[in-house]
């Protein structure tokens, strides 16, 4: 079974959501299963300037209370799942680059795309790190054990821009106007942050629906 997930770097529910659908697949044994990271960005026009996170959503959505308020639920969930998220270190950013790394790290073998996807989450919530930065970029890769210079020469050519071009393309062909959301076999979608339980369900009535050996898109 196919599951692609189409999500932001920069987007907590979706850490959040990743690790719920993790979740959900560990003993799960009724079709093999590939997943797929694929790119959406909240807001394709944020510029990457060093613009604290606070700061930013404060001036989009009515100031530093309001802000704050927003982070307080999220942070509870996520650290119910073992996930770190300091908002008073994150800084805003455009994501193209780090989508673009993302794409390069699903050519690498083993685990390096779930790995790559893990870790610019953690950069940017937990570690206050700059992912419109394409030095801090190389750094998250390096951590990673990936060579800096090979990612540093991929990352200031055009490399896989045409390709997250046609991934986020094919998020508005889909409809998608929020993330985390998950697409199954390239034809059951489900949106959010979805509690194990709700995605092993869905998990399941896929391979009912389309069969133990089951496909989707790639």
């Amino acid at each position: 079974m196919d599951i692609e997930i189409f999500s932001d770097v920069v987007c907590p529910w979706c850490w959040i959501g990743e690790r719920k659908l993790l979740a959900a697949l560990d003993g799960f044994d009724a079709a093999p299963v590939t997943v797929r990271w694929r790119a959406f960005q909240l807001d394709p026009g944020t510029r990457s300037e060093g613009t604290p996170l606070v700061r930013w959503l404060a001036d989009r959505y009515g100031g530093e209370a309001t802000a704050r308020r927003m982070f307080t639920q999220v942070t509870s969930v996520a650290a119910e799942l073992g996930l770190e998220m300091n908002f008073d270190r994150a800084i805003s950013a455009n994501t193209l680059d780090a989508h673009r790394l993302n794409w390069w790290s699903a050519s690498q073998p083993g685990p390096a795309h779930r790995e790559m996807v893990d870790a610019l989450h953690k950069a940017h919530f937990t570690d206050g790190r700059d992912l419109g930065s394409i030095d801090d970029l190389v750094s998250v890769a390096a951590s990673l054990g990936h060579d800096p210079s090979v990612v540093r020469e991929f990352l200031e050519s055009p490399g896989g821009l045409a390709e997250v071009q046609a991934e986020l393309d094919l998020g508005r062909e889909y409809g998608i106007t929020g993330v985390p959301m998950f697409v199954f076999a390239g034809k059951y979608a489900i949106s959010g942050a979805q509690d194990p339980a709700t995605l092993r369900e869905v998990l399941d009535e896929v391979v009912r629906r389309e069969g133990p050996s089951v496909v989707g898109a790639a």
